[in-house]
């Protein structure tokens, strides 16, 4: 039997045809636009996602046996609003999770209704990117869109109900909506009230692996499969990225240099840090996690190479970065292009380069700019540190754990082994897994990750660059708190 897995991303949606042992059979990417309104707004048409679902599934399937396609499942972008109407139309565009709207929302939650009290209803605080504060957002802002709000849902629990004619959400991408009890895994009552919803507005809750529906006749039609294909509820993106990685049960790492970049930390027990640097969020694999995430890593590469070197060579780029250059870069990167969620919490908080010379060069930039990702991730690896949890090594996915330079900078700026996969598709694949487990092709998340996840190759640190990268780490580490009450300035 085949499994489909949809990495529904902020550009692009990738589709996995996996079979049952775990072998990609396939992979096709369609793009959709990306619409920034106002400066520091994020959306997307919730339509355009069904559009290249729909096309790309089409193409995937393609040459195979398609009554043969058991199961469909998702690792889907985080914290989006998308608001239905009594017919289950979509009222407005989507608003990201790198939507930096909700200062006001955000600071009122946080500092009104408190931090503590926060905590204590969904185990997190409040975030710009996260979908309590752009509801508020739209209840202030947009009153007749929000009288009209029947359902409220996540990016991929739209294209699930698109699927199967039910609105779902699972546990996982719940947990980053500050609507969740994560710790009781159902929906806040307080947090409700707060937001002035119901809960018959939100969707029914599952576990990632649990089955919602089948597709409908209307759906089967549309992508060319048979109704006897079921749909599981999926994770959000990094929890599909960790089961992707095998990142489940008790203790295991990932880090994830995708468009955002996160490091994520697996455990059975439910925990909290206790100055919410971390986000604490229900698990795919049917626990818990603790999350670092920054909103901007892969794509700050992206947009050096893109929009400032004008170049699609990234190797070519980073060929001139020869070992003897690591760690003796004397430019720093801050790479808060949208904004900062992990540790910081400042949506206001920008990039910036600091320490140019004559002598700099482009490669010097080019280098600085991987190792402020590498340095930012650190931040939040700090953090699980002091946590008392200890992390001797990680698996690495998206797309900057293709490069073998970014690999060996992370692994000496954490002083950890970075396991590399076989298979770098993380959502795409772990949505597949999911997939699998919903239809008992596996008796759990875990034995699927077991037996699909192979490490095939890792990168050690070196004890004298991790040295070198430790003292870089604690200059690095003094800019942020130095510049942040710029960026107040920088904003007024």
């Amino acid at each position: 039997m085949y499994y489909i897995g949809v990495d529904l991303g902020t550009s692009a949606v990738k589709l996995l045809l996996m079979e049952a042992d775990g072998s990609i059979k396939n992979i096709v990417s369609k793009e959709y636009p990306l619409s920034f309104p106002n400066p520091g707004w994020s959306e997307q048409k919730p339509e355009d996602w069904w559009n290249a679902v729909v096309a790309g599934i089409k193409e995937l399937t393609d040459g195979f046996e398609k009554d043969k396609v058991a199961g469909i499942s998702f690792g889907g972008q985080m914290h989006g609003l998308v608001i239905l109407d009594s017919e289950d139309n979509v009222i407005r565009p989507a608003i990201l999770w790198n939507d930096g709207r909700t200062t006001k929302e955000t600071n009122y939650l946080n500092n009104v209704i408190g931090k503590d009290k926060l905590s204590q209803y969904t185990a997190n605080i409040a975030f710009a990117g996260f979908t309590t504060p752009k509801i508020l957002w739209v209840k202030e802002n947009e009153p007749e869109n929000f009288k009209k709000i029947a359902k409220i849902m996540l990016p991929k629990d739209y294209i699930a109900y698109k699927m199967t004619g039910v609105h779902s959400c699972d546990y996982s991408d719940a947990s980053g909506m500050l609507l969740m009890d994560v710790k009781n895994k159902c929906w806040s009552k307080e947090m409700m009230e707060i937001c002035d919803v119901k809960e018959e507005q939100l969707p029914k809750l599952y576990e990632s692996f649990e089955v919602t529906g089948n597709l409908t006749e209307s759906a089967a039609a549309e992508l060319g499969l048979t109704t006897n294909c079921k749909i599981a509820a999926g994770a959000g993106d990094n929890a599909a990225a960790a089961v992707g990685t095998g990142t489940v049960g008790d203790g295991g790492c990932n880090i994830s240099l995708g468009t955002s970049g996160t490091i994520f930390i697996s455990s059975k027990e439910f925990g909290v840090d206790k100055f919410n640097a971390l986000h604490s969020f229900a698990h795919a694999d049917g626990n818990y996690h603790l999350m670092g995430c920054m909103l901007s890593a892969a794509s700050c590469n992206k947009w050096w190479m893109d929009e400032i070197i004008g170049t699609k060579d990234y190797p070519a780029e980073q060929k001139p970065i020869t070992d003897d250059k690591l760690g003796e870069n004397n430019v720093y990167y801050l790479p808060y292009l949208m904004g900062e969620r992990s540790p910081h919490n400042n949506p206001d908080a920008r990039a910036l380069f600091i320490g140019m010379s004559m002598d700099t060069t482009r490669a010097d930039m080019t280098q600085a700019v991987l190792e402020g990702v590498a340095f930012a991730i650190r931040d939040s690896f700090e953090v699980a540190g002091d946590l008392g949890i200890n992390i001797t090594e990680t698996k690495i996915c998206g797309g900057g754990a293709k490069s073998p330079l970014w690999r060996k900078i992370v692994a000496n700026v954490l002083n950890i082994k970075v396991n590399i996969i076989e298979s770098e598709e993380g959502p795409g694949l772990g949505g597949a897994m999911l997939a699998a487990v919903a239809c008992g092709e596996y008796a759990s998340v875990e034995e699927a990750a077991a037996k699909i996840v192979k490490v095939i190759d890792s990168v050690e640190p070196d004890a004298t660059l991790a040295e070198k990268y430790d003292k870089k780490y604690a200059k690095f580490k003094q800019i942020y708190p130095t510049v942040k009450d710029l960026y107040d300035t920088l904003k007024a």
